[in-house]
């Protein structure tokens, strides 16, 4: 049997391992979507990305024969901790080709880590934070991964399973099929609207920098209460809003307000998979060129809603219920008037039932199942 060693990343050359490994774990996989070289080594340079602002991070790649075979990422993130106080480090980024063997090598390596830090568990996977890409797919491997959802092997859960990691909770993805305006629903909107209390608004693309304080004002607030929820930095919702100016170009954010206050919000995005899909993570030499016609054209068939939020004043409330229903409907309106076609709501904790329960009213259905693992070190 040949040695397994896993190596810290301290480099270039290590750090392209770590990228390319998903390559191999993922090859032959028609549902595989390759992220991009260039965002993605923008997302793990602590000089771009404000996550390591609060955060330490380690990545390690795990070799065979002397090629890379499997990665993970440990993370101290001290944000989270002032907020759960739970002494628990995380960990993100696995894939490994299926060899158990693999998995306890790069397991063990980052709990290592976050043991000598003084951690007493670990919880994830999350690449990097809960506002990231997050959770190990369990169910729904025969579709591809929508933008910023990750995808995963079949065999991924019970190898980590065997390293004594067990589950934390499941968080869902709802498929929606877009479509005119559920008959209940316009119920619901037509007797909110009626009282004169609520009002619903595009977000001002012309002044991003105010609406994503705005946005970031009423998440705070709105998911304080919820399993595993770190705030949103400022730093952190800046770059957001300097990403999302690239992609946006009409009313992809919507923003409700009750008797005069902001309470809630939605923001969709265009489905980057579906126009990155083929380029094998390369922009050169030509795909840069397709990949701004999209751009250009911003009227793809899929999409996203990656984030919506109600305060938490009206959680468990018909106000509540009226605020969400209104932003929800706002971008489905929008998109299925401009020929969209499908949409994913991630992510849902699996035990949110009042915001399920509104989903699922819009016929939408559940279609992805990603599990977060905690195990005590």
């Amino acid at each position: 049997m040949s040695e397994i060693i896993v190596k810290p990343v301290t480099d270039k050359a290590g750090k392209m391992d770590f990228l390319n490994v998903p390559f191999d774990v993922y090859k032959g996989d028609p549902n595989w979507v390759a992220p991009l070289y260039l965002e993605r080594l923008e997302h793990l340079d602590p000089k771009k990305n404000p996550y390591f602002q609060h955060a330490d991070v380690q990545l390690f790649v795990a070799y065979k024969n002397g090629k890379p075979v499997g990665r993970i990422s440990a993370q101290d993130d001290h944000l989270r901790l002032k907020t759960h106080k739970d002494n628990k480090g995380m960990f993100g980024f696995l894939d490994s080709l299926d060899e158990p063997e693999i998995y306890a090598a790069l397991t063990k390596t980052a709990a290592q880590w976050l043991k000598a830090r003084g951690r007493s568990g670990m919880l994830g996977p999350f690449n990097f934070s809960v506002n990231d890409e997050m959770g190990l797919l369990v169910n729904g491997f025969d579709t591809p991964p929508n933008m910023m959802m990750p995808h995963g092997k079949p065999y991924a859960p019970a190898r980590l399973e065997q390293q004594g990691f067990i589950k934390a909770k499941d968080v869902i993805a709802y498929f929606y099929e877009l479509g005119p305006q559920p008959a209940i629903l316009q119920k619901v909107q037509k007797r909110a609207m009626a009282t004169g209390d609520f009002t619903i608004r595009p977000m001002n693309l012309k002044d991003m920098k105010n609406e994503i304080r705005l946005i970031r004002d009423i998440f705070n607030d709105a998911w304080s209460a919820n399993w595993g929820f770190v705030e949103w930095t400022e730093a952190e919702l800046d770059k957001l809003g300097k990403d999302l100016k690239l992609l946006l170009n009409g009313n992809f954010g919507y923003i409700a307000s009750y008797k005069g206050e902001p309470a809630a919000f939605v923001v969709t995005l265009p489905n980057l998979n579906e126009w990155i899909r083929g380029m094998n993570g390369r922009l050169l030499p030509f795909n840069w060129a397709k990949l701004i016609r999209h751009v250009i054209r911003k009227k793809p068939d899929t999409y996203r809603m990656p984030l919506m939020g109600v305060r938490r004043k009206y959680h468990s409330t018909l106000v509540g219920s009226s605020l969400a229903t209104l932003v929800i409907d706002a971008a489905r309106g929008y998109h299925y008037a401009r020929g969209g076609k499908t949409a994913e709501l991630s992510w849902i904790l699996e035990d949110n039932w009042p915001v399920r329960k509104i989903i699922e009213a819009f016929g939408a259905v559940p279609y992805k199942t990603y599990r977060i693992y905690e195990k005590a070190l």
